[in-house]
């Protein structure tokens, strides 16, 4: 295993992180359906109640997305874990705020009542995949920092990255591409949500309304998703020269990915359709309500390939609007070799925990959620 070997496989585990943290957040596409979904107590206690088996699965995968950054990458984890601080800390903000909401919406005592913690769940599945799609966009469109590895023998202060604006992050919100980017997460996490929920939840009114939802969550999906596509594939993209690390501007940087890696154009191919077979047929059938799976493995297989074109193939991931040569790459960012390959070793046991990960799911999901289990007296939230 090459050093850059080990750069390529890094950046391929933390994408494969990044597309199932995209899968899981079917959970806060959910939450911000429940009142849609359930027009009783009784439904929206449901709703609740399924997408509350899944949500440390969600948060779990949101904290080793991180972990895996900050050990492979660890130039990107402080410059933009560090330097776009504001824009993560209310990421993080409305999961903890998630978290809570569980715990605490029917406990005795609660003098908010049960809706103010259900309007907290409906806030953490707007903002969570909102901004971390925007966060994501910036890897094709650029962020605000600058770099000074030289820095770092600054008694005073040193620091190697640092934003160089006062928003820490939130400028990425005034970029339009970058809202319309996690726009389309947005009602990705929708369309995942109404199909796991329909999946997952034994009541016919829930899933009838959940067919007309998904409608109106794929649509606008489609729209803004198919516009970034394109237009990412026709802007002028980040490259670098591999030689001498010099980092320019290429027009069509990425649409020249995806012809050069084209496997990875097959597999989104694949993806798309395995996505679409599954919104389609749900919307077109009354019986069959297993939609969430090929359309979970289509959205795994999509987001794997956009990151992978994001910093395979010469391409600067995370690019700097204020100077060019301060963008990262795999090559310039990543951990030393002997880190990569100690934690390569390690990362032999994911077959293990994703295996495990897979039991615990099927063992929960054993028998359909309906009204009559929640009032058993067992856990229920």
């Amino acid at each position: 295993m090459t050093y850059e070997f080990l750069q390529q496989y890094w950046w391929f585990l933390v994408s494969l992180l990044g597309a199932l943290l995209v899968f899981l957040m079917f959970v806060q596409g959910a939450n911000s359906l429940i009142f849609s979904l359930g027009r009783t107590e009784e439904e929206r206690r449901l709703v609740v109640n399924s997408t509350g088996r899944k949500w440390e699965f969600t948060f779990t995968t949101l904290v080793t997305f991180g972990g895996a950054f900050f050990a492979s990458f660890p130039l990107f984890y402080s410059t933009s874990f560090g330097g776009a601080y504001w824009l993560w800390m209310i990421i993080l903000f409305s999961f903890v705020l998630q978290a809570v909401s569980y715990e605490f919406q029917n406990k005795l005592g609660n003098i908010f009542g049960t809706k103010t913690f259900q309007w907290f769940l409906i806030v953490n599945g707007i903002l969570g995949p909102l901004l971390l799609g925007g966060a994501v966009a910036t890897f094709f469109n650029g962020s605000n920092f600058v770099v000074d590895k030289m820095s770092i023998t600054d008694g005073m202060q040193p620091v190697i990255s640092r934003w160089a604006n006062a928003s820490h992050g939130l400028d990425a919100l005034l970029d339009p591409w970058n809202l319309v980017f996690g726009l389309s997460v947005f009602f990705l996490a929708r369309v995942l949500g109404v199909l796991y929920v329909m999946n997952n939840v034994n009541d016919e009114n829930i899933r009838s309304r959940g067919s007309v939802r998904l409608v109106g969550a794929v649509v606008p999906f489609l729209v803004l998703f198919l516009a970034f596509l394109v237009r990412t594939l026709v802007k002028e993209g980040f490259a670098y020269d591999p030689a001498t690390g010099v980092i320019m501007m290429e027009p069509m940087k990425y649409l020249h990915n995806f012809i050069d890696m084209w496997y990875l154009t097959i597999v989104l191919l694949v993806g798309v359709v395995l996505l679409l077979y599954g919104v389609i047929r749900t919307i077109v059938s009354k019986t069959y309500v297993g939609g969430i799976w090929p359309a979970g493995i289509g959205v795994v297989l999509v987001v794997l390939v956009l990151l992978l074109c994001a910093g395979w193939n010469n391409t600067a991931y995370y690019p700097s609007n204020v100077d060019l040569q301060c963008s990262l790459t795999i090559a310039n960012s990543c951990s030393s070799e002997f880190t990569l390959r100690t934690m390569a070793v390690v990362s032999l046991l994911i077959p293990f925990v994703l295996a495990y990960i897979v039991y615990a799911w099927w063992s929960i999901d054993k028998k359909k959620l309906d009204k009559e289990e929640l009032n058993e007296g067992g856990h229920a939230y």
